[in-house]
């Protein structure tokens, strides 16, 4: 460990070969906190590149549990959270709506780390088994078209990064990797960021890992999802490509919002508003996911433009697909519960 740390002490960078060697001697050896905190913040100093963050992702999806199936169109719509904006789950609640759509959904997420409430633990709230086998994980995604995969069960080995991670209290790397670690591959991805300057960042490192097609979005307010505030900032990754683009809801024939009007709660709370969105209550909540679920949509090739995306979700809500998806993926995961590890 030493080494990799003078190497970066020297400010210099790592290959993507590299990285990955040093994050899989991370996980696998008698690696100290110290030294993995050293290691973080060394690499947050220098400034990591594309080729270290596609490293690093390669090293954690070779760690993870086995996922033996291989599923063709699958997204994940994950943000990195981060944004302090205390909004509801709105990318969870999207994902109901994308499943909908006849769009497999791997929906990768974490417990509540910097908002009052995390996807797994609204999820949880909801009744949603959290701890499934691969095996049985795979099985769900093929019966009813999505399935959750709770990070830190599919992450095994990285519990001590993570004990390191919370000590810091200052931002690593490893705050904004999770929506690219997920262990289920994938073709298509919505990726949130609340940073607008690591939209090609994540764009390019997404590239890097063969996604056929992808959105990195960056919403107004800086929110790491799509926002009904104003300008929303977004790389799309299209045919090998990256583009840059804005939108504005109105643009969207969406009306505006505060992002205030989107600010969640507990896990009750949570659970309620994401409820009675996928049950067809109006408001800013279910506008705001209609946008999201939109942009998920229109990045799986299952509609032409942001603006179709969204008018394809509302029929989805509107016809109870949405919510149908909610309650076989409670009953799913609650059916095999003696699976659980």
């Amino acid at each position: 460990m030493k080494n990799y740390l003078l190497q970066l002490a020297e400010q210099q960078s790592f290959t993507e070969r590299q990285m990955k060697e040093v994050v899989e001697f991370i996980l696998d050896e008698e690696v100290t906190e110290s030294e993995i905190a050293a290691f973080l913040m060394g690499l947050k100093s220098k400034g990591e590149t594309v080729e270290e963050i596609a490293g690093i992702v390669r090293a954690l999806k070779g760690n993870t549990l086995t996922f033996k199936q291989r599923f063709p169109n699958v997204l994940d719509n994950c943000g990195t959270g981060g944004d302090g904006s205390s909004s509801f789950n709105v990318s969870t609640t999207s994902a109901f709506v994308i499943a909908g759509a006849g769009i497999p959904v791997a929906k990768h997420g974490n417990r509540s780390i910097s908002s009052k409430t995390g996807s797994a633990d609204v999820l949880e709230y909801l009744g949603v088994n959290l701890n499934l086998s691969a095996e049985r994980t795979e099985e769900i995604l093929q019966e009813i078209g999505i399935a959750f995969l709770y990070a830190p069960h599919v992450h095994p080995k990285l519990k001590k990064v993570m004990t390191v991670r919370r000590q810091l209290k200052i931002p690593t790397i490893f705050n904004f990797i999770g929506p690219l670690t997920n262990p289920i591959e994938l073709d298509y991805q919505l990726l949130g960021v609340n940073r607008r300057d690591l939209l090609n960042v994540f764009a390019e490192v997404l590239q890097m890992l063969g996604r056929k097609r992808a959105v990195v979005i960056n919403g107004a307010g800086f929110m790491d999802e799509a926002s009904l505030q104003g300008e929303n900032h977004y790389a799309l990754l299209e045919d090998g490509v990256i583009t840059n683009l804005t939108f504005h809801p109105e643009e969207m024939n969406l009306p505006l919002y505060n992002n205030i009007a989107i600010k969640g709660g507990d896990s009750m709370e949570n659970s309620e508003i994401l409820v009675n969105v996928l049950k067809g209550k109006k408001g800013a909540h279910r506008d705001t996911v209609l946008l999201n679920a939109g942009i998920g949509i229109f990045t799986a090739g299952k509609a032409t433009s942001i603006v179709d995306g969204i008018e394809m979700a509302k029929d989805i809500i509107d016809t109870g697909k949405a919510y149908s998806k909610l309650t076989d993926l409670i009953k799913r995961s609650q059916a095999e519960k003696s699976e659980a590890i």
